[in-house]
């Protein structure tokens, strides 16, 4: 009997046991099946909005950083050209053409531009002519005449992309007979610049005021002699030379040395006094046509970090003379200080250019149809 019971409890206590055992699974069951549960509903939840997909992905960018409402606080401006490091050869001619354009070489030298600018400095214009021609320059800051001459030139394949200077050019005296125009009837001018701005300005206002003139010996009312810069300022300054026609900033060298010597005429007013239309503007800035298709982005960020350049020069004129000197801009910091004011440096882009700059081609070319290539710009000369 007592075998019997013992039996009976053994199967009790193992029966209690299997109960355990499945209550215990049932329990662990319920939990995967919760656990399967939320999974599912998270996969079938609606798709993130455009605005949450951004988020994620800026969270995913080590480089980005957002607020806490999703709002993007990237300090990287997107609008900004990205062609950053862009070699671009560049030339200038040195003096007021070029002057405004020693804020970027310093820049450029110190690593803070986003292009990388290689600067070839020239004395005249056929340097500068012949780098845009045969391409190894792609950006020049030349008188405006060379720049539609090399337009006609090439068949169209330069544009204008700046202007950079306006009138620079005055007649100074040994004496103080010049007051006007007409006062000049016969005397001798001599006169920098021939082929170029100076020859066509100062023949054209000669004419206007009704006076002949000659560049060869023949007789007329103002004989005009072209010479070099140079020599013109060492006759002026010495005494031997009684009137010329110098740009700045050699009129302002010529007056440093000699205090005798005084302004007679500014051109750009005589010019104002005319009626023409437009503005009398000796620089500006030509690009080849194809490196401007090619990279416009580069372009435009040169635009930028020129414009700079230029307000820079305007602004801190002490520096900026000391910069023309280290660069060959203008060969002493005395001269380029005292001649950035009288520069009338600027910098015209976009379509005031062509509203600037062409009344002034037109009068060049009434009045001699060579000085600015033999035809008018097209409208594809403006960039």
């Amino acid at each position: 009997m007592k075998k019997i019971t013992a039996i009976i409890l053994t199967i009790v206590l193992v029966l209690g046991m299997t109960a355990c055992s499945k209550g215990n699974d049932k329990t662990d069951n319920t939990t995967t099946q919760t656990q399967n549960d939320n999974i599912t509903v998270t996969t079938e939840a609606p798709k993130p909005t455009e605005a949450t997909a951004d988020t994620t992905d800026n969270t995913d960018n080590a480089d980005n950083t957002s607020t806490s409402d999703g709002t993007d606080t990237d300090n990287t401006v997107t609008s900004a050209p990205t062609l950053t490091g862009y070699d671009v050869n560049i030339g200038v001619l040195s003096g007021p053409t070029g002057i405004g354009a020693v804020g970027l070489m310093d820049a450029n030298d110190n690593g803070k531009t986003l292009n990388k600018y290689n600067f070839t400095v020239a004395a005249a214009n056929d340097e500068i002519v012949a780098g845009i021609s045969n391409g190894s320059l792609d950006i020049a800051a030349v008188a405006t005449n060379v720049g539609s001459n090399l337009y006609n030139k090439t068949s169209g394949a330069v544009q204008i992309i700046a202007l950079n200077t306006y009138g620079v050019l005055y007649i100074l005296e040994n004496g103080n007979e010049i007051n006007s125009i007409t006062d000049l009837k016969g005397k001798t001018i001599y006169c920098a610049g021939q082929g170029a701005n100076p020859e066509y300005v100062i023949k054209y206002l000669l004419e206007k005021n009704g006076l002949t003139y000659s560049d060869d010996g023949s007789d007329a009312d103002v004989v005009l002699e072209f010479m070099d810069p140079a020599a013109i300022t060492a006759g002026m300054a010495s005494g031997e030379y009684k009137l010329c026609m110098l740009p700045v900033p050699a009129v302002t060298s010529v007056k440093i040395q000699n205090a005798e010597v005084r302004t007679a005429l500014d051109l750009t007013a005589e010019w104002e006094k005319t009626g023409a239309e437009g503005a009398l503007t000796m620089g500006c800035v030509i690009v080849r046509k194809a490196f401007a298709e090619e990279h416009p982005g580069v372009v435009e960020t040169f635009l930028a970090e020129y414009k700079d350049s230029i307000d820079f020069v305007l602004s801190d004129i002490d520096t900026a003379g000391t910069l023309c000197e280290n660069y060959a801009i203008v060969a002493k910091a005395p001269v380029a200080k005292k001649a950035i004011p009288e520069c009338n440096l600027c910098c015209v882009t976009g379509a005031d250019v062509r509203k600037t700059i062409e009344p002034y081609y037109t009068v060049l070319f009434n009045a001699n149809p060579k000085s600015i290539g033999g035809a008018m710009p097209g409208d594809d000369f403006y960039y």
